[in-house]
């Protein structure tokens, strides 16, 4: 069974920075892609940012050119690199693990928060 350990949350000021973390163990299938979904109070929970194993990443527009999601393969480990945070970013973020065939795992969340 797949396990994944976040870390890096906070609460931060408005433009500031954060570094999320999040190990996978447990892997015994080929990862697919690994990345960031975020769920903030009373709304849905939406993709931030994904990356496969040939480091291929999506972004979803909100956070283009603010956010940056990288890997490291040899540690199954995913990041991601949150500059000029705003408000609007406030969540919880989860990390999300998808291997062969198309299963998806999920972490506990880690609550970034970025006050005005």
């Amino acid at each position: 069974q797949v396990q994944l350990m976040e870390s890096g949350g906070g609460l931060v000021q408005d433009g500031g920075s954060l570094r999320l973390s999040c190990a996978a163990s447990g892997i015994i299938y080929p990862i697919n892609f690994m990345g960031w979904y975020r769920q903030a109070p009373g709304k849905q929970r939406d993709m931030v940012a994904t990356i496969t194993s040939d480091s291929s990443t999506n972004y979803a527009d909100s956070v283009k050119g603010r956010f940056t999601i990288s890997r490291d393969n040899a540690k199954n480990t995913v990041y991601l690199q949150m500059n000029s945070l705003k408000p609007e970013d406030t969540a919880v973020y989860y990390c999300v693990c998808n291997t062969f065939p198309a299963r998806l795992s999920w972490g506990q969340g880690t609550q970034v928060t970025v006050s005005s």
